[in-house]
């Protein structure tokens, strides 16, 4: 069904204070009538922390408090996994290499710490690949711990690396402390994040992705079952995980007809509650949200101004087609906003990461696209600077101004 625009101009004037700039535009699905759709778009959930994402696209379906933070308890294992493909898809380390299992991991996350544990011995050395099973589908805290001790020094100059990384995924609030997610005051995460950290590693480390969905796994004689209670539903990945700080946690993915979902659910009061929720919100995902496209590969979505160059301003792209999900037969009012900090300085290059699309359904922080600038813009002439120059000058005095009102 073709996108019914109410407003598609995004040029933007640079009088915004701080230096960032706004537009926004209007988008219209037709369909249904808004009861209709007021009705779809509700769910009903007893959990405090929610997030359905569409994998692909990132658009988020429902939501919230997904942006407060949390404890995350195991589900901090996800970042701890994620460091660790990424060691692997570096080369900085391999399958085959091992770790040493310290006292520390032994005491703090074995069998003498009573937590869910991979039960590796003491002074053991145990492969990469060993304990990413341990860590994955037995929740092992002993294993978490082996590998934060390996990669970061100790677990606390592992958490650094892991907020670190978190950054540079684009994970913006949450801190990470240790390998584990043991209970620390300082280590918080929010259930966006969390969403965005699963989409990362299901798109990014499909080979890596398929551990999530194995069943169980034995080392030093001792059986133990994936805790993920969706999988007998039909989802193939990710974790759960629990603390008395937290409550009940869980974190799932599953796939029907094409569309990938995932769901983040925190702060549950019991595994069953966790695990209904769960399912009931991919369910209801699954069965009425489609895809619609709203910008075209290569489509200039707006354009930001550009102080010095040979031209006033340069387009904005995504790196590919903009889908939202959205749901079935439904009359929608989507809001689309590019927010950048500027004006550029020329020159700029194509390509150059320049702002953001956010696209929200309501209340609800629907989809966030980075923006790239669509051309060159080469520096202008001493004619066409100097202009900027005194343009740029009104522009301070009056934010100046405005400031002081």
């Amino acid at each position: 069904m073709p996108v019914a625009w109410t407003s598609v101009s995004f040029r933007m004037a640079p009088i915004v204070s701080a230096g960032l700039l706004l537009a926004a535009a209007m988008l219209t699905f037709a369909g249904a009538g808004p009861a209709e759709a007021q009705k779809r778009e509700d769910f009903q959930t007893s959990i405090p922390h929610v997030v359905l994402m569409d994998a692909e696209s990132g658009s988020v379906l429902f939501e919230r408090s997904a942006d407060d933070l949390a404890y995350p308890a195991s589900l901090a294992k996800l970042m701890t996994a994620e460091v660790v493909f990424n060691e692997l898809k570096q080369g900085h380390i391999t399958l085959d290499d091992e770790a040493i299992v310290s006292e520390n991991a032994w005491r703090t996350g074995g069998a003498p710490s009573h937590t869910s544990s991979m039960f590796v011995e003491i002074h053991s050395r145990v492969r990469v690949e060993d304990l990413l099973r341990g860590v994955i589908i037995q929740s092992g805290n002993d294993a978490a711990i082996a590998f934060g001790e390996a990669l970061g020094g100790n677990e606390a100059g592992f958490g650094v690396i892991m907020t670190k990384r978190a950054r540079e995924i684009g994970l913006t609030k949450s801190v990470f402390t240790n390998p584990t997610g043991l209970h620390s005051p300082g280590m918080q995460v929010t259930a966006r994040d969390l969403a965005k950290l699963a989409r990362h590693i299901i798109r990014t480390y499909p080979e890596f992705y398929k551990i999530y969905g194995e069943r169980e796994f034995t080392w030093n004689k001792i059986r133990q079952f994936n805790r993920n209670p969706l999988l007998a539903w039909g989802a193939d990945g990710l974790k759960t995980g629990y603390t008395k700080e937290s409550g009940y946690g869980l974190v799932a993915s599953a796939e029907q007809n094409g569309l990938r979902l995932i769901v983040v659910v925190m702060g549950a009061k019991s595994d069953k509650e966790r695990a209904d929720e769960g399912r009931k919100l991919l369910e209801w995902g699954f069965r009425g949200f489609e895809s619609r496209l709203l910008f075209a590969e290569g489509q200039t979505i707006g354009e930001a101004k550009v102080y010095g160059g040979e031209k006033d301003y340069v387009p904005l792209v995504a790196p590919g087609p903009v889908q939202l999900m959205v749901p079935r037969n439904a009359n929608e009012r989507i809001i689309a906003r590019v927010t950048y900090t500027g004006p550029l300085s020329a020159p700029v290059e194509t390509g150059q990461p320049v702002g953001v699309l956010k696209v929200l359904r309501g209340d609800t922080l629907a989809l966030e696209v980075p923006l790239r600038a669509g051309e060159d813009v080469t520096k202008g002439s001493l004619y066409q600077r100097a202009l900027d120059a005194v343009s740029e000058s009104v522009i301070a005095l009056f934010r100046a101004g405005a400031q002081r009102l």
